[in-house]
């Protein structure tokens, strides 16, 4: 079965060395999007309300095959009074 590459970036880059082993591309896909919330649930600060995390990932021959990207956006409907 080959093996795939989940490298994240979010303003620093995390290369994964270990790898997935994936049957098909669809499998692959569904990796990916798994994948980034878990990470965004570790990783968002809980002082900001805008972060970009990409994942790129690899095949064996270290290609890009697909890259997702999860964006968080906060925006507060109420202003803090003074």
């Amino acid at each position: 079965m080959p093996r795939y590459f989940f490298d994240i970036h979010d303003g620093t880059f995390r290369l994964d060395e270990d790898g997935v082993e994936c049957p098909d591309f669809d499998a692959v896909r569904r990796e990916a999007r798994r994948t980034l919330p878990e990470i965004a649930r570790e990783i968002l600060p809980e002082d900001g309300d805008h972060h970009t995390i990409t994942c790129r990932v690899r095949d064996e021959q270290h290609e890009t095959v697909y890259t997702a990207t999860l964006i968080f956006n906060g925006f507060s409907s109420h202003q803090v009074p003074r």
